[in-house]
């Protein structure tokens, strides 16, 4: 049977997908912040990985206090990380080498010093006056309702331009575009056919469900008390009114049709909070709404579980959408450090690379995942992180899955000439592609040896998940497409057990930490083809 026949599907569809945050990928001129130039350079270790495409964190004009996801010029690149020459280089090197490139878009907001907020703060009868979420106070001068910042405090700033507050679901120096307004939709719209036209091959788009607000304002009702820690204002109310709102279909749609002006397109929404299910399958249903969404069951999650992966898979089962599934990203903590006791993380890397490859959906790594990285602890005194500034020390600091990419094992990684960013640590230096590439049982070369699997199975990138059972421990399943079946087996614990019988004929694919048709040893994970 040739397993190489699936080229009929969209490429995105079952791709692993490299996300690369561009302060942290590599730094090409000395100055500490990893930049285009830099990624361009690395850009073949993503390529001999075996990904089918990367996705680049926000790289345009922004004064940074939220590191780029506070734009300020939607359509250039910011000086930090190069020029709009920088990038086309990039594109033309990546699409060289066989690779797609996404890159992130934020449509909820965009940066205070932008041109539109500018005019639009000016007084009430502007052009743009009614691109951004203001309100009038209450007549005590408070704000206009209960809404809060996901970074603290309420969700509204005072402005004395216009006496209005306006909105900010994140800083306040991310105010809140009103998308309702269709000229905002046109704007945003152009803003994606700039980069479309500058050869990108999708977008992830960012914290999609909060670009609508309730028109009415009406306030959040309070969030009942479950016993999960509380941080923020922010945590204590129900969204209801202040996202996720309905008309965020409409908007969806008219993304696509303009991605679909420019062919093979993909698109993948992030979606947080209570309802993200059913947001992200509004999002993706039909043939006209985006091709793919992901959410938070596992960036957040304490430990790894049979039953949270089954409960994260049942989500999509029967769905019409195509989800997509990370373990980490720019904001969530390494998955090492999470689920596992520190002297596991070699092993439990291992057990967890091949569980992410298994799913059924996109996957997507971010970057230094490969290599097993740890998080990093960050110094309240070099934070950069302005939500565990604002927390300390209630939030853990995103800074530390931000730290540079370890090339090699010098003073610095291999990532810059001057002084980091952010610190790297010994521990994580030690685990650098350096070291993994010339070592043919590192956690890389594993890596790779998984991906060529998923991509030369059918059952892997593109079949249905069958029969998925679990036990404290035990997580099973069978991935299946025609006659390409295989049966995948998972010890999400540390200690052994016995391997559960399996169908006769069954013949080992991979397998993790010496696992055998006897035994599943501590985070041990077996791979079977089936017959037929």
């Amino acid at each position: 049977m040739d397993l190489q026949t699936h080229t009929d599907s969209p490429w995105w569809r079952g791709a692993t997908i490299y996300q690369i945050y561009p302060r942290s990928f590599q730094d090409s001129n000395g100055d500490g912040v990893g930049d285009l130039p830099g990624i361009t350079a690395r850009l073949e270790h993503v390529a001999e990985l075996g990904a089918e495409a990367i996705w680049i964190s926000p790289f345009f004009t922004s004064p940074m206090r939220d590191f780029g996801y506070d734009v300020a010029d939607y359509c250039d690149v910011d000086p930090l990380f190069g020029t709009l020459a920088d990038f086309d280089a990039l594109v033309a090197k990546a699409h060289a080498l066989g690779l797609k490139v996404l890159i992130d878009q934020v449509y909820a907001h965009t940066s205070d010093l932008h041109l539109w907020f500018a005019e639009s703060r000016a007084d009430t009868a502007n052009a743009r006056a009614d691109w951004y979420v203001w309100a009038d106070p209450k007549p005590d001068g408070t704000p206009p309702n209960n809404w809060q910042s996901v970074f603290g405090g309420p969700a509204w700033t005072w402005d004395a331009r216009r006496c209005q507050y306006y909105m900010h679901t994140f800083l306040k120096e991310q105010p809140q575009l009103n998308v309702h307004n269709p000229a905002v939709q046109d704007a945003l719209l152009e803003v994606a056919r700039f980069w479309l036209d500058r050869g990108v091959d999708g977008f992830r788009l960012d914290a999609l469900n909060h670009a609508m607000h309730d028109p009415q304002l009406r306030n959040n009702p309070p969030a009942p008390d479950d016993g999960t820690p509380r941080t923020r204002p922010f945590d204590y109310q129900i969204k209801r009114h202040s996202q996720s709102q309905p008309g965020m279909v409409g908007v969806v749609e008219r993304i696509r049709a303009v991605c679909d002006a420019y062919g093979a397109i993909f698109t993948v929404a992030e979606v947080g909070g209570s309802d993200a299910v059913a947001e992200m399958q509004a999002f993706t249903a039909g043939t006209k709404r985006l091709n793919s969404a992901y959410g938070f069951n596992f960036l957040y999650a304490p430990a790894l579980t049979p039953s949270l992966v089954a409960d994260a898979m049942a989500e999509w089962d029967g769905a019409e959408g195509w989800p997509s599934w990370a373990f980490e990203n720019h904001d969530a903590p390494r998955a090492v450090s999470r689920w596992c006791a520190p002297d596991e993380m070699d092993r439990f890397a291992r057990m967890k690379a091949m569980l992410l490859t298994a799913l059924r959906g996109n996957i997507i790594l971010y970057q230094g995942e490969e290599l097993g990285l740890e998080q990093d602890e960050i110094p309240f005194e070099l934070l950069q992180d302005p939500e565990a500034i604002a927390n300390w020390p209630r939030t853990l600091s995103r800074d530390g899955v931000r730290t540079p990419m370890p090339w090699d094992t010098g003073e610095q990684g291999g990532f810059t000439s001057g002084t980091p960013w952010l610190p790297q640590s010994a521990a994580n230096r030690a685990r650098a592609v350096s070291v993994q590439a010339d070592d043919p049982d590192s956690l890389l070369h594993w890596t790779r040896h998984l991906i060529a699997l998923r991509k030369a199975h059918p059952a892997l990138r593109l079949g249905g998940m069958e029969g998925l059972t679990t036990s404290p421990a035990l997580l099973r399943f069978e991935r299946a497409h025609g006659k390409d079946r295989i049966l995948c087996l998972f010890n999400l614990s540390d200690a052994a057990l016995p391997c559960p019988p399996v169908p006769a004929g069954a013949t080992p694919l991979a397998a993790a930490n010496g696992a055998t048709l006897k035994q599943l040893p501590g985070y041990g994970a077996l791979w079977l083809t089936l017959e037929g």
